[in-house]
């Protein structure tokens, strides 16, 4: 007769996926002490770690994310008006050096 399927509840398996990620255990000694096998905890881990990682970038944003987006373009829009005055000033600081030299010689 096979052994029946034992289930864990969701609250379970985020407390032993802490005990490795957060602990910094082995996944090998976790699974030892809970009784799970190792290769149940090892999925659980590698699910919550890929959960976990930043979304792909063609993921719709959140809102806090999008507000970041916003704040951003405006910092980016001020410098490049910062850069743009600045080379203007560089321009016209070179044409007066060169009228300044023209008229020294």
């Amino acid at each position: 007769m096979g052994a029946t399927r034992r289930r864990f509840t969701e609250e379970y398996k985020e407390q032993a996926v802490a005990f490795v990620i957060d602990g910094g255990r082995p996944v090998v000694e976790v699974a030892r002490n809970i009784g799970v096998h190792e290769m149940t905890l090892g999925k659980w881990v590698k699910k919550a770690k890929e959960e976990a990682e930043p979304s792909s970038p063609d993921a719709p944003l959140d809102e806090s994310e999008r507000a970041e987006l916003v704040r951003l373009r405006g910092e980016v829009k001020d410098a490049n008006s910062t850069i743009n005055e600045l080379q203007m000033q560089v321009e016209f600081a070179k044409k007066v050096a060169t009228w300044f030299a023209k008229g020294k010689q």
